[in-house]
């Protein structure tokens, strides 16, 4: 391998910030937080807002999405755009 040609890689640990769950996995990336893990090392933190601690995909938990109300803005949006060009 060429020196200087790849990043460093390191232990980070990956925070989610909605459910404080922590990991510690190797990447190339350079976060400016550190954090003190249970081992008593400090690593790099980087901060996530999703993980499989917190996704519903993985937890189970459903979430409700308001699919009507969008519906009902596109056909009032369109209705409008079709009142327009019949009264041309």
């Amino acid at each position: 391998m060429k020196k200087d040609t790849h990043p460093e890689y390191q232990e980070v640990v990956f925070q989610d910030s909605s459910s404080d769950f922590k990991f510690i996995t190797r990447s190339t990336m350079k976060p400016t937080d550190t954090i003190v893990m249970e081992d008593g090392k400090t690593y790099p933190l980087v901060k996530i807002e999703v993980s499989s601690a917190s996704h519903p995909f993985y937890t189970g938990k459903n979430m409700f999405i308001d699919t009507a109300g969008r519906v009902e803005k596109f056909r009032s949006r369109y209705a409008k755009k079709e009142q327009t060009s019949t009264n041309k």
